[in-house]
Order: structure tokens, then C-alpha cells, then sequence
């Protein structure tokens, strides 16, 4: 199971917008687009960081590269 994060923009922490609560797991997420599927050129898609609630399970997407992990206790 992955680990759970704390994640911030600067001194801004990161809530869920659905539930408030604070921890997330953390991943990788390709931004697929039709265009580049069709010509097989999916590898070469944008990516963002996906933070997953740990509690409702929404899923919460950054591409800004400012993001900061503190690992969750527990």
C-alpha cells in the first residue's frame, strides 16, 4: 500500500475539496490526449501528480512542480 503524504504549495496545505481531510496517497497521472493516441505518441503526453484522499477517495490533480511531501503518521 502506498504511503500516506501531507502535501502543500508553499505554506499553503492541501485539503480535499470534498471531504477537508488531509492525507492523500500519491502518483503519477499521464494527461492522455486523443490527438497524440492516435498517432501513438502517448508517452510523450504531459503528466501531472495525482493526490488520492485517503478518506472519500476523490482524486486531486497538480502540474504545478512547487508540490512539497511530509509523510503522514500513522
Amino acid at each position: 500500500m502506498a504511503k500516506s503524504v501531507h502535501a502543500a504549495i508553499g505554506e499553503h496545505p492541501i485539503h480535499c475539496l470534498m471531504c477537508d481531510n488531509d492525507t492523500f496517497r500519491k502518483r503519477e497521472v499521464k494527461l492522455n490526449s486523443t490527438g497524440m493516441e492516435l498517432f501513438d505518441l502517448a508517452w510523450a503526453n504531459e503528466s501531472a501528480t495525482g493526490l488520492i484522499c485517503q478518506s472519500c477517495g476523490y482524486v486531486h490533480l497538480f502540474v504545478n512542480r512547487d508540490l512539497r511531501f511530509n509523510r503522514a503518521r500513522g
